[in-house]
């Protein structure tokens, strides 16, 4: 069991769920984008959609995607990514036998950038630095 802490949740991905989707975003308790795993049997598709404000990626974790925008058919495949702006109409769609598992993120509002603070140190003070501003620390033996 993981331990509860305030601001921090956890969720584990069902690449075997029944669902076509695992709302990851409500299990999380995320505010500020939105999470799935879309899951996709073989032949099945999506709706044709697009959003209003928000902008997608997705991450293909298992499997060959087709993603299918007004320009035509992309394939993406393990490991693979994609962005699509939320003007762009799209359709995700297994064309294969096996399962395809695909993580989608989705946000509207501009990405505030280098807004993070580092620590040398568990027991560092003060409100950090810039992470460049930060040495990386040593690597663990193995």
């Amino acid at each position: 069991m993981r331990p509860v802490r305030s601001g921090v949740s956890f969720a584990s991905i069902d690449p075997d769920g029944v669902e076509r989707f695992q709302r990851l975003r409500q299990e999380l308790g995320l505010s500020a984008f939105g999470l799935n795993l879309i899951r996709l049997r073989p032949g099945q598709r999506g709706r044709i959609h697009r959003h209003l404000h928000q902008e997608e990626a997705y991450l293909v974790l298992e499997g060959s995607l087709t993603l299918v925008i007004e320009d035509g058919p992309c394939e993406l495949g393990r490991g693979d990514l994609a962005r699509v702006g939320p003007e762009v109409r799209r359709q995700l769609v297994n064309q294969s036998s096996r399962p395809v598992l695909v993580l989608a993120m989705g946000g509207a509002n501009p990405h505030e950038g280098r807004d993070g603070r580092a620590y040398e140190a568990w027991d560092e003070q003060g409100e950090g630095r810039p992470p460049q501003d930060v040495p990386q620390p040593d690597d663990l033996p193995v």
